[in-house]
């Protein structure tokens, strides 16, 4: 059986340059291979250490009772844990996020503005007329407001 696997690999690679460049393939998807098991192996093996140097929480008492509280900026907890936040805030960071993002857009281009000529500049003016569409509506339905 060997020596008919070993024929059809040879009876496969009709040149000596298409043979080398199909092992030299394999060697870098070996390498990837062996990158990721690495990596792998790392965070088992982190993940075990820290596990064994970990402190217990199995042991009772007051003082390891004390550590299973809700703790904030030195505050003791009052009431109730749950509380409800404002939808402002969170689409707040959501057009930062969007504006951020936009940022990461044109500075590449800009960096290539010569290159694109009049095609990309045109291209940026349509894509930064959009986003301040967006702003301006963010703007008149009131969701800049912090207060």
């Amino acid at each position: 059986m060997f020596a008919q696997v070993t024929t059809s690999a040879a009876t496969s690679c009709s040149g000596a340059t298409s043979c080398t460049d199909y092992v030299d393939l394999l060697h870098s998807y070996l390498t990837v291979l062996i990158f990721g098991a690495l990596a792998v192996l790392l965070v088992v093996a982190m993940l075990g250490v820290a596990s064994i140097l970990r402190p217990s929480s199995n042991r009772k008492g007051r003082y390891q009772d004390q550590k299973q509280i809700t703790y904030e900026s030195g505050v003791d907890p009052v009431g109730s844990m749950w509380t409800q936040s404002q939808v402002r805030y969170y689409v707040f960071a959501l057009l930062f996020v969007m504006f951020d993002v936009e940022a990461v857009f044109i500075f590449p281009w800009a960096t290539r503005l010569e290159a694109y000529g009049l095609f990309g500049l045109i291209e940026m003016g349509i894509f930064v007329f959009i986003l301040l569409l967006g702003l301006i509506y963010a703007w008149r339905k009131g969701v800049l407001k912090w207060v």
